[in-house]
């Protein structure tokens, strides 16, 4: 079998190489629910509801094991491991260091901004197609190291939570920053969201990718199969400034900038090795042997990348040797041993590495990818800073670092473990609550005489709008923050008008002071509104906290910049905000305010203009719950909404991984 060796990121140790394949390559991916499948139940009493987490009540098996976890014994496990070579893998230079470096960020860096889809929370590694990425090649022999880890602790440690720590651990032990450790990943029990990464129907349903190595976004890698852009340059040819140019854009998907993508790849290109020593194949993918004998290449014969080599003469040591051997040694590409351009310093003079197994030495290498770090001009003054301060390099990675493996567990109030870190700029955090909050029952009041001369659907979309930012695969946006005062997004076409709702709220929060907050008198003025539309009494929690900004707006412009247009829209919006078909039906209870109403919109011939009237005619997992209420009657339908609604607009007031603070949901 001819083996496509394709390639990593720009990552770091035994990394994964790349010719990149004339077409995606062909998963046989076991039947499961569709990715547009969600159990129902309420986005936070009872766990993650969107499709491949497991039943609610093994997420609740999951919390109580989370909370015996000994999380030193099982970091004293990891670094009894770490220089533990076995015989079926050997350890390069006596260190797996390097492997679970790339493991971790191979399973975090999947991570988009777009749709929020990817990283480690969810383990979904483990399953095709990301298992059976050409990037991912040998990483199957990395967990195999650490499942009797997996196995000792048992369900309270995840394996996304495994993965993260031991990539995180690695670098500490061979002397690199650490910053700390977000613990509370759920565990996925199928591909039905790493489908959605592609190759496959899903993905290109959502963005195709018309050519590979030319993704473009809103996907979060530039060629299918890998974690980020090929290394070897764009097209697989050693043209450093488009290798820049390509890194900037990809990495972009995932919200980083220049500093950040110059101190994550010299930090991940100071450890390890990549592998390519041959033209042989690295074997079967997982797909094609799940069974996955330990029995291929070991050691100085492993092929995982195609490329040969490491980047600095101590791979297991953790300093600033990779941003000096860039600047102070003049470098030529050629072709490597295993087939791909590479980079080596010309004339052959400077320093070596030793040989991962055995006796010798190899001279140092470069990627193309590494190359254009110094030939972009932007980039090159922080690979000088980084060669010239090891200090502001080392905090530059551990903080880059953190945001890579986290990106995707939402705010720091959803971390568990002893070495969280403080809250970062990347997890948006929010202001303390006051101590004394305002009086709701006079702030109620307030807001009822109000409505005496307003219209209720103006304060009912003003929520709405706030809530529809909450998206459930990275737990970002919502109601809490109030961000919907803020530009960008207060400007965006989805929300024109929504100014002058708040300006008719303004009063009553200078009445009430600092006790109340904006966050609080928006939910609260829906919930109020939707009441006078006939809605049974809704339950109120307050506590939530306005931001200073709009920074949080970015990662959820995607889906939120403008109105949907068509019944996909609609059905993508409401899967991503993790409600079930149910659920959407449910909350249209206060648009059309009896059962009635809603049967006169299943049935009438004329739906233009009005997109969700659509996909509730047309829509069959829709229809179907439509239909369930209409049949019910208005108590059913109000009951439902108030359920509904009371977990969407609390749906971001997390306490751990699976607990809100509000458990209001009747």
């Amino acid at each position: 079998m001819v083996r496509f060796a394709v390639a990593l990121s720009l990552l770091s140790a035994t990394t994964t190489a790349f010719i990149v394949p004339s077409k995606p390559l062909a998963f046989k991916i076991p039947a499961t629910s569709s990715t547009t499948a969600l159990a129902s139940g309420c986005p936070f009493s009872g766990g993650v509801v969107l499709p491949g987490y497991p039943p609610v009540k093994v997420q609740e098996e999951y919390a109580d094991a989370l909370d015996k976890i000994d999380w030193d014994e099982v970091k004293s496990d990891l670094k009894s491991l770490f220089s533990d070579s076995k015989d079926w893998w050997p350890a390069d230079y006596g260190h797996y260091g390097g492997l679970f470096i790339r493991l971790a960020w191979h399973c975090t860096g999947s991570y988009r901004m777009s749709d929020g889809r990817g990283g480690c929370d969810g383990g979904a590694q483990r399953f095709d197609p990301e298992r059976s990425w050409d990037d991912n090649t040998n990483l199957d022999k990395a967990r195999k190291l650490l499942e009797p880890i997996k196995l000792k602790h048992g369900l309270g440690l995840s394996w996304g939570d495994l993965f993260v720590l031991a990539g995180t651990m690695s670098i500490e032990d061979m002397g690199g920053p650490y910053l700390g450790f977000c613990g509370g990943r759920i565990d996925m029990v199928d591909n039905a969201q790493t489908r959605a990464l592609g190759p496959s129907p899903e993905q290109e349903a959502f963005a195709e990718c018309p050519v590979q190595g030319d993704c473009p976004a809103p996907l979060g890698q530039n060629t299918l199969g890998l974690i980020y852009v090929n290394p070897e340059g764009p097209m697989a040819k050693p043209d450093p400034q488009g290798a820049a140019d390509t890194i900037r854009d990809v990495f972009g998907r995932m919200d980083m900038d220049d500093r950040e993508n110059v101190a994550l790849i010299g930090g991940g290109h100071t450890f390890g090795k990549a592998h390519g020593a041959s033209k042989s194949s690295p074997g079967d993918y997982p797909y094609e042997n799940p069974a996955n004998p330990w029995d291929g290449p070991k050691g100085d014969g492993t092929v995982t990348s195609g490329f040969e080599g490491a980047w600095t003469a101590a791979p297991t040591q953790w300093d600033n040797a990779y941003f000096k051997n860039l600047i102070d040694y003049e470098w030529e590409s050629h072709m490597g041993p295993g087939g791909h351009y590479q980079w080596r310093i010309k004339g052959g003079k400077g320093p070596k590495a030793p040989m991962a197994h055995g006796e010798g030495d190899q001279d140092l290498m470069m990627l193309t990818t590494d190359i254009g770090l110094v030939t972009d001009p932007e980039y090159k003054k922080y690979v000088e800073e980084f060669a010239n301060d090891p200090e502001a390099f080392a905090q530059a990675f551990g903080e880059v670092w953190y945001k890579l493996v986290n990106r995707d567990m939402g705010p720091v109030a959803r971390c568990v473990g002893p070495d969280v870190a403080p809250a970062q700029a990347f997890q948006f955090p929010l202001p303390e609550k006051p101590k004394k909050l305002a009086n709701m029952n006079k702030v109620a009041k307030d807001i009822n005489a109000l409505l005496e001369d307003s219209s209720p659907d103006d304060f009912i979309r003003l929520a709405t709008q706030s809530a529809n930012t909450y998206r459930a695969t990275d737990y970002l946006g919502g109601c809490n923050g109030a961000r919907i005062r803020h530009s960008p997004g207060k400007d965006w076409p989805a929300n024109a008008g929504l100014d002058k709702t708040l300006a008719q709220l303004e009063g009553i929060k200078e009445s009430h002071g600092d006790g109340l907050s904006w966050a609080d008198l928006i939910v609260l003025a829906g919930n109020k509104a939707a009441e006078k539309l006939g809605a049974p009494g809704l339950p109120f929690c307050p506590g939530r906290t306005d931001a200073p900004d709009g920074d949080g707006w970015k990662p959820v412009e995607h889906f939120n910049k403008e109105l949907p247009a068509t019944v996909k829209d609609v059905v993508d919006r409401y899967q991503l905000r993790g409600l079930s078909a149910k659920e959407f039906v449910a909350l249209q209870f206060p648009s059309y305010s009896s059962s009635a109403a809603l049967k006169a919109a299943l049935e009438s011939s004329d739906t233009s203009g009005d997109v969700t009237a659509e996909a509730l005619q047309f829509y069959p997992e829709l229809r179907t719950w439509a239909e369930y209420y209409v049949a019910s009657g208005d108590k059913v339908y109000g009951n439902d909404f108030a359920s509904a609604w009371t977990n969407f607009m609390n749906a971001d007031r997390f306490d751990g991984p699976l607990g809100n603070e509000c458990e209001l949901a009747p």
